[in-house]
């Protein structure tokens, strides 16, 4: 879907970038504690509530920073990360580079910030470029018999698929060839803006405070 805007560029939807275990290991967590933390309230006796509830109001959104939060919104004028205690919005024209190596990151105006909803894993992409070399070893290895059968192109034979990237690199490839292409855009101008995400971080320290006010009058 795209809708106009005045400049009469089209704006299409953000694609999301998630990484669907986290969110799965962030929903068991909180389901985990909902269970430990409501028993202790619902079934302790004295300062077994008030320890259910601190360690509620801290945990749950630590969980939720950490795993179900992550993600990176991305259009054709600008990149959003939104990371577990920040949300930094970058227009293209910001954008230094995308990069991945032990970590999905972007560099823009001289700062670096992190990509958590990209998980690199180093196994991944050590499988990834393994198939690509034994592919190009076994294409190599045909030789001359491969030119021999260019008429099973004509006759529907289907290509070899190409081998699989590591899904950080997939994405890191996607969200650079968005900003080389919309640099130059009239609405991805503009600098980098960051919000830090009070509404995470004040019930975690609400929540942290209260345990150690409890473990102090103990």
């Amino acid at each position: 879907m795209s809708s106009q805007q005045p400049d009469d560029e089209p704006v299409y939807d953000d694609r999301v970038y998630r990484s669907p275990m986290a969110v799965v290991t962030g929903v068991l967590l909180l389901a985990l504690i909902v269970w430990l933390c409501g028993d202790a309230l619902v079934r302790g006796s004295g300062s077994a509530r008030w320890y259910g509830a601190a360690i509620a109001l801290c945990a749950v959104p630590l969980t939720v920073a950490f795993t179900i939060r992550p993600a990176v919104f991305a259009n054709e004028n600008r990149m959003r990360v939104r990371n577990p205690f920040r949300v930094i919005e970058l227009p293209w024209a910001a954008v230094d580079a995308v990069r991945a190596g032990y970590s999905a990151e972007v560099l823009a105006e001289g700062a670096k910030y992190q990509l958590w909803s990209v998980p690199v894993s180093l196994r991944e992409r050590k499988k990834a470029n393994r198939q690509q070399l034994s592919r190009r070893g076994g294409l190599s290895g045909k030789g001359l018999s491969s030119r021999g059968k260019a008429a099973d192109g004509a006759s529907g034979a289907a290509a070899p698929a190409e081998p699989q990237r590591a899904h950080a690199d997939q994405v890191v490839d996607e969200l650079r060839e968005l900003a080389e292409r919309g640099a130059s855009r009239a609405g991805a101008q503009g600098g980098v803006r960051v919000r830090w995400s009070y509404e995470i971080i004040a019930p975690a320290v609400v929540g942290a405070v209260l345990l150690i006010v409890l473990f102090a009058l103990r």
